[in-house]
């Protein structure tokens, strides 16, 4: 009987420091979005949408710098490992560059707003953490700039409202609070799907995060 009860309290003690281990932490994340739309198959060439004639001049996605917010609930699990669900805002898009029919060089600057929903797969080694992990993001607002005029274009340019994408990132605790990381995310739909190529969604992050304690 004694062993029996000697048994039964290292289970309930090993139970209780496993659980003592694993530790909730919201957040708040926040930084720069640096972004472009991938060049697709064939791209850069005539198509009906964006006319360059015979100058042989070719058009080209340029990255456009915007912003992302988001809060976080970093779940501890082990000492290595954690799962962090995100919601996020996302600014991104991309600015184009081509010749137009009277060979004079244009810019189009695409915008996109998303909300982001994420997981976070991150594994820490002392200070530093990689995280991996998958996105599905809503569209909420979408607009076309013309550079020379300032005007707006608005309608069905864009053909997707939903993105799923994977990101790949780093960060560094500066405090037990308080840290900085970096992030790579590619989209899988696309964005545009003209004649010249499927273009693709293509973010790079950087930032800060905060996360509070919770007792």
């Amino acid at each position: 009987m004694k062993k029996a009860l000697y048994l039964f309290a290292i289970i309930l003690g090993g139970i209780t420091i496993s659980n003592a281990q694993v530790t909730f932490k919201p957040g708040i994340r926040g930084g720069l979005n640096v972004s472009h739309f991938s060049k697709g198959n064939d791209a850069y060439y005539d198509d009906a949408y964006y006319y360059e004639g015979n100058n042989g001049q070719r058009r080209n996605f340029e990255s456009k710098t915007s912003f992302y917010i988001g809060l976080f609930g970093d779940l501890k699990l082990t000492k290595y490992y954690s799962l962090q669900p995100e919601l996020n805002y996302s600014r991104q898009g991309s600015t184009l560059n081509y010749i137009d029919s009277n060979d004079n060089r244009n810019n189009l600057d695409y915008e996109l707003s998303y909300l982001s929903l994420g997981v976070a797969n991150k594994f820490t080694f002392n200070k530093f953490n990689i995280h991996v992990g998958p996105t599905i993001d809503f569209l909420v607002d979408s607009n076309v700039i013309d550079s020379n005029t300032n005007n707006y274009y608005y309608g069905d340019w864009y053909d997707a409202n939903v993105d799923l994408a994977f990101f790949l990132g780093a960060g560094y605790d500066i405090t037990k609070n308080f840290g900085v990381e970096a992030r790579i995310k590619k989209g899988i739909i696309p964005v545009l799907d003209y004649s010249d190529g499927n273009h693709t969604n293509v973010v790079f992050s950087f930032g800060a995060f905060y996360k509070f304690d919770v007792k």
